[in-house]
Order: C-alpha cells, then structure tokens, then sequence
C-alpha cells in the first residue's frame, strides 16, 4: 500500500501488553489508526479501556512490564518501534509533544517555570540560552499567561492549576511539534477553565497547523475539538468515524451506552443519571469473544463465544460488532435480553 502522505502517524495492529506476575494483560490488542497532518483525533472509552496505553506506545514511554509486542507505528515515515533510542529522545518534546491530564505534577516542583522551559528548548534547539528565554516568554504569552517575564520566575506550586497546564501547553509548543498528544488535559481542572485551555489548543493548531491526538472520556469535548473518533473497550477499537457521523448515527452498543450516559440540559432533576451496567472485563482474560458482551443488552451466543471483526459499514465509518452491519440489523433501544 503507498504511503500516504496526509497521514503524519499510521498505527497498524498495534498490541501492547503488559506482563506481570499474574499474566498476561492485553491492554491494547489490534488497534489501528491515522491521523492526518492539521487534524485531531479524538480516542474515547472507559477508565483501563487502552487509550493512555496506546498513545504511550506511539511514543514508546511505557513502564519496564509493557511491551509492544506487534503492530507498526509510523510517524513522518518512519518506523517508531525500529528507530534508535537516540532518535526517539529526539523526536520526544520536539516533534511529538505530550500534555498530561494532572498539570500539577507534570512540572518539576523544585525547579522554576523559565528554568524548565529553557532546559526544554536547548535540549531540542540550537539556540542560546538568552534566545531561549525570550522564546520562552514569547510562548508564555501566546497562552494568555500575563506578565510572562514575571512567571518564568514562579515555582510551578505559586501557580494556579489553569495556568500550569498554560505553561504545560506553551512548553509542548515551543519546538513547533507536528503532533500533540492531549491525555486528558481538562480533567483536572473546573469547567470555565477547560473551555478556555481547549480553545487555546484549537488556536495553535490552527495557527500552526499540529496535529493533535486527544484521549477523553468526555464526549462533550470530542465534539468540540475532534474531526474524528476512535471509540476504545478493553483494548480494541470498537467504532471509529468522523465526529458528526458518530454523533449522528452511532452504532456500537458500548457507544450508545456512552452516549446516552452524558447529562443534558433537558433531563428531568428527579431522575438517575443513565449509566452502563457491569464493570470492564479483565484485560488478563480477553481475547476469545467480544470483550463487551457481559454488559451488552443486546448480545447472543455468536457475541460471547467469537471475536467480532472490524467491519467498513459505510464510507469511513468502522464498527466490531457481530451484531451490527450497518444496515438497521441492530435496532438502538431493541433490547434482546
């Protein structure tokens, strides 16, 4: 197949498992995905469903028990999983940036804010360190942290939780990075600040054209950023399309679940937020049918004893369901249990 060049990252079959002394956990297990150059994906799921995994494997920062154990990473064609250790430390926070989701300790406490940032530059570019200050600073202020002079000499603790994921974000952006990987990174702060953090995000990116790769639980905020979505369930892809596809006509039964789980304005006080029922399988034992149907309404015999295959049920619109071609087979709210 030839290469396409739109797409900056290609991820093909990939399975990272993490081995321990109690087995084998499958914490991602065949997922395959692009992302195209200006372009952000949004993967969803459930807490443990592989998200986090996945986006630390494409940067190969995985604890000592992870392994990728198949599968190809391709960004800017080359080879993730072949390139050196030299290399990839190169390519790390220059041009591919990660924003974590707790901002507080994704800053090194003892150390200033403009000490950090200028370490960070000088590791990726040739430049002074009085020109890596003033990049600094000039950073600081395109995030909207004001008098950045002054900030570049504050502890990360003398800073509010909004304005370290700024200074989190503006780091991420001093070397240009052609892709963000965003891991939650609205989770810990309040809701007037996630708003402004995202859409700072979306002005970079605009601005200079990165990809970013979000991984949410949130999908109030997929709709906001994403041009598409990878819904994750215990390591495997289980939907994936544009955002106004899935919104629109989503198919998987674990989407709908997530769906019908966001509050709406129009909800009734009384009533009990929707939920999905059951808990995630162990990721030790999966592998042998669909990892979901123990908390499916609507899965049968073929559900727990095969895996469902990937299927293309409309022009780049991709669904794992056994149950599910695409043509109305599947009825949503057709509960069969």
């Amino acid at each position: 197949m030839a290469e396409n060049q739109e797409h900056l990252l290609e991820v093909r079959d990939l399975k990272t498992y993490f081995h321990t002394s109690a087995g084998i956990s499958r914490a991602v297990d065949g997922v395959s995905f692009t992302l195209d150059r200006g372009k952000t994906l949004g993967i969803v799921g459930e807490s443990g469903s592989g998200k986090s995994v996945t986006a630390s494997s494409v940067i190969r920062l995985l604890p000592k028990t992870g392994k990728i154990e198949q599968g190809s990473i391709t960004f800017d064609g080359k080879d993730m999983t072949k390139i050196s250790d030299k290399e990839l430390l190169s390519i790390r926070g220059s041009d591919i940036a990660m924003i974590y989701q707790d901002p507080m300790t994704s800053l090194d406490p003892v150390f200033k804010v403009g000490h950090q940032m200028v370490e960070l530059i000088l590791s990726h570019e040739k430049m002074s360190k009085a020109e890596a200050r003033e990049l600094a600073i000039e950073m600081l202020r395109r995030v909207g942290i004001p008098e950045p002079e002054r900030r570049m000499d504050s502890y990360p603790y003398e800073l509010s939780g909004g304005m370290c994921q700024r200074v989190i974000i503006a780091m991420s952006m001093c070397c240009h990075p052609k892709i963000i990987i965003a891991d939650e990174p609205t989770t810990a702060l309040d809701v007037t600040v996630q708003s402004q953090v995202l859409d700072l995000l979306k002005e970079l990116q605009d601005t200079f054209g990165t990809s970013i790769l979000l991984i949410t639980h949130n999908l109030g905020i997929v709709w906001k950023m994403a041009d598409d979505v990878m819904v994750m369930y215990a390591g495997r892809t289980v939907e994936h399309a544009s955002t106004e596809e899935l919104y629109a006509n989503p198919l998987h039964p674990y989407t709908w679940g997530l769906l019908d789980s966001m509050p709406k304005l129009s909800d009734n006080a009384d009533e009990d937020l929707k939920t999905i029922p059951g808990v995630p399988p162990d990721l030790r034992l999966t592998g042998t049918c669909c990892n979901f149907c123990n908390r499916c309404p609507y899965a049968t015999e073929i559900c727990e004893r095969e895996v469902p295959e990937t299927r293309e049920v409309a022009p780049g619109h991709f669904v794992a369901c056994h149950l599910q071609d695409g043509k109305g087979s599947l009825k949503r709210g057709e509960v069969r249990r």
